[in-house]
């Protein structure tokens, strides 16, 4: 029975989250403790990629990350970075971020709808004259890259930070006993093993949510429980509630 559950995630800053409902409702106990964290690359490593960053007219965001590494860049390097300099963003929550480091002005701010890249593209279309810096993981793939040329835009990707296990303390280790663990990404799942390389699964219930969480759960020889979003459940908090009343 799961008694214990473990969201591989910062706890929520809102008292009104879906997860303290479910402690309440099913008499669980809900830990929140991300699996990874993101860091920063210092201004040597960002060097190696020689780019300037007044050599670019404007800046594509697809994260706060992103937005915190590229201003920390630029004060670690002493660059002033221009009043004219546009923001593109990927949806307006990432926009608004960008107050705590410039004064906001719709003129120079810009952002999508749905979060995906592809919604900024008629914006960015608009000021095709602009060139483009896109700052990002050091993990990712070619897609940004491909729908800019698709488009004849003036670019360049950067790398500006970078996911590491966040590793536990012998501490926590000890205290590791959780009847169920919820992960979100595969990173979470190769943290869980780096951690914990003589994980015994059991009885202890895995969920996942999205299709690559779920694939590297599977590639690793663990059991899947239960996955999300679905059709009927779009998000873990819907799924697991359903998965708590079948299996109580």
């Amino acid at each position: 029975m799961v008694k214990k559950i473990l969201i591989s995630q910062p706890q929520p800053s809102s008292e009104k989250s879906p997860y303290y409902d479910i402690e309440r409702d099913f008499g669980v106990k809900v830990d929140f403790r991300p699996f990874f964290k993101v860091e920063g690359i210092d201004v040597k490593e960002f060097r190696q990629q020689k780019i300037n960053l007044l050599d670019y007219t404007a800046v594509v965001f697809t994260s706060r990350h992103a937005i915190n590494n590229y201003f920390k860049l630029a004060k670690e390097m002493r660059i002033t970075i221009p009043e004219d300099m546009k923001y593109f963003c990927t949806i307006e929550t990432i926009a608004l971020y960008i107050q705590k480091f410039v004064q906001y002005r719709k003129r120079k701010v810009f952002f999508g709808k749905t979060g995906k890249i592809n919604d900024l593209m008629p914006t960015m279309v608009k000021h095709k004259n602009e060139k483009y810096l896109v700052p990002l993981s050091s993990v990712h793939n070619d897609d940004v890259k491909e729908l800019l040329d698709s488009k004849h835009l003036k670019h360049r990707e950067c790398v500006m930070y970078r996911t590491v296990s966040n590793d536990f303390t012998e501490e926590e280790k000890k205290n590791f006993d959780y009847d169920m663990l919820v992960f979100f990404s595969p990173t979470g799942v190769k943290a869980l093993l780096k951690n914990f390389p003589d994980f015994k699964q059991g009885d202890t219930e895995i969920a996942a949510f999205g299709p690559a969480t779920a694939r590297e759960i599977e590639a690793q020889g663990l059991r899947l429980d239960l996955q999300a979003p679905t059709k009927e459940f779009p998000s873990m908090t819907m799924a697991l509630k359903d998965y708590l009343k079948n299996n109580k």
